[in-house]
């Protein structure tokens, strides 16, 4: 019996029929992420926060959104520590949340997320940006209270990302306050179908490097990131977004990394609160096994993803156009065919499921829109045991975006 995540809760797999391995990845322990945050505060890799900010000074701070289980009260209350210490008055910060387009969280999830700084918050808005330059011809706008910001700070968690390599530093602001022209353009086909654009993977990755260019031009000056293990947070890192990403990625990679075997027929990928919200996000425990740095499916093998999926395919503009794309096709290949000349910002995840979908089947569990996921050329199952077929060779990761399989 292996036990895996299912929205907030677990639920417990057994696949008598079918010879089973768990990748655990070794993990570290976790830090208190308070502690961690001023220590990481006072050490920073480049100039301390203290140095950038002046009193009179607006700032803008770029968060996470409801997708990440990023401790933004805690790394809010390390940062306006030091940007009051330093002469900022309070009503001069604006706290951006970074939703791409994503949907806007609700004055509820503000609260939860946010604490006592849920008053300083605004959902951004991707219709009303403001252009502050471009690279490679492509515009890079954000958020007016970005753009018109003294000093740009962020947050962020530094996690195994499929187009970034890891997440977090420039891009919670580049791509979390975006419009959709660069957007589009850093999720467009031209730009994920380059060599080095993928799972793990930082060094001559395309998608990386335009996004750290533009963070020159729109921001951050300055973040505070963390990144996390089975256990929760287990380092944080403040400073250049750079420098802070490169930090914090080898920590992960130390933390996540399993070797693995190849041939399996299916591998089990759970995926849990808060990426498990809808079928956009959940996706992803899928295309992280077929795309990571090592698919351990034989041809055929198929993908088994519990995912409760409350909002369904997901309420964003993102989520609406990957539900349009997906339900609306016939099969995976004229799919992928189609979306190859293009497609509008936030239907990246169909493209990248149907390019998953040409060689594997993915199955999605436990959830609570079947007739959903059924809509979107993958299958639906009430539990996981009879997702996969007895006799199975079957790889279990519990936990599908916090392991690297290599």
């Amino acid at each position: 019996m292996v036990e895996l995540p299912l929205g907030a809760g677990t639920i417990d797999v057994t696949l008598p029929d079918c010879a089973v391995t768990v990748a655990e990845p070794p993990g570290a322990p976790p830090v208190d992420v308070g502690e961690a945050a001023r220590a990481a505060m006072d050490s920073p890799l480049g100039p301390p926060l203290s140095w950038r900010a002046s009193p009179g000074d607006s700032v803008a701070i770029v968060v996470t959104d409801v997708t990440r289980a990023t401790p933004d009260d805690v790394l809010l209350d390390v940062m306006l520590e030091e940007l009051l210490a330093a002469g900022v008055e309070r009503e001069d910060v604006t706290v951006v949340v970074g939703l791409g387009l994503h949907r806007p969280m609700t004055d509820e999830e503000l609260a939860d997320a946010l604490g006592e700084h849920a008053d300083l918050a605004v959902n951004h808005d991707p219709d009303a940006v403001i252009e502050v330059g471009t690279v490679d011809g492509v515009p890079v706008e954000t958020h007016p209270a970005v753009a018109d910001a003294d000093l740009v700070c962020s947050t962020g968690m530094v996690e195994p990302h499929q187009y970034a390599g890891f997440s977090g530093g420039a891009k919670t602001v580049v791509i979390g306050t975006g419009g959709e022209a660069i957007i589009g353009y850093t999720h467009g086909p031209e730009l994920l179908s380059r060599d080095g654009v993928r799972l793990g993977r930082i060094e001559d990755n395309p998608f990386r490097a335009f996004v750290d260019r533009a963070g020159e031009r729109v921001g951050p000056d300055f973040c505070i990131n963390v990144t996390k293990g089975p256990e929760g947070i287990i380092d944080v890192s403040a400073g250049a977004p750079r420098a802070v990403v490169d930090d914090l990625a080898e920590t992960a990679r130390d933390a996540m990394a399993v070797p693995v075997e190849d041939g399996y027929d299916a591998v089990v990928a759970g995926v849990g609160a808060p990426k498990d919200a809808n079928l956009y996000q959940a996706t992803r425990a899928a295309t992280y096994v077929v795309f990571g740095a090592h698919n351990p499916l034989r041809d055929g093998g198929r993908v088994v993803v519990p995912a409760a999926l409350p909002e369904g395919a997901g309420a964003g503009t993102g989520e609406q156009r990957f539900y349009e794309w997906l339900s609306g096709a016939d099969d995976p290949a004229s799919l992928y065919d189609a979306m190859r000349d293009g497609y509008e910002p936030g239907a990246q995840r169909a493209f990248v499921v149907a390019r998953a979908l040409l060689d594997h089947d993915v199955w999605i569990t436990n959830s609570d829109h079947p007739e959903i996921v059924e809509d979107c050329l993958m299958f639906a199952s009430d539990d996981v045991a009879n997702a996969v077929e007895p006799g199975s060779d079957v790889l279990v990761v519990p936990d599908a975006l916090g392991t690297l399989l290599v």
